[in-house]
């Protein structure tokens, strides 16, 4: 999960997010995608282990391990429902839940 934490701050992801985001809330910037994919971590310790699988099922459709390392394949669908999902979050909320 680290490394899907990982991932969910490359350039490349955020505006991955924020294009297949956008065609339900056509409004939304780059930069709230952005700090919406950051929400997770401050919450990520507070979920309970049944919220973090359902999580992690909907971001991952794959992770193929080899030698040179692991593969990881992101749902665009999963980030975009995330990213709505966590924007509906008060950053204030997320203080008092750290």
């Amino acid at each position: 999960m680290d490394q899907v934490r990982a991932l969910l701050r490359q350039p490349e992801i955020v505006v991955g997010t924020w294009r297949a985001a956008r065609r339900e809330a056509p409004d939304l910037t780059e930069g709230e995608t952005q700090d919406a994919l950051h929400r997770l971590d401050p919450l990520w310790e507070h979920l309970f282990p049944a919220e973090q699988a359902r999580i992690v099922r909907s971001l991952v459709e794959r992770v193929v391990v080899g030698p040179a390392g692991a593969d990881i394949r992101l749902r665009v669908e999963g980030l975009a429902g995330l990213v709505r999902d966590l924007t509906a979050i008060a950053p204030e909320a997320l203080k008092v839940a750290a």
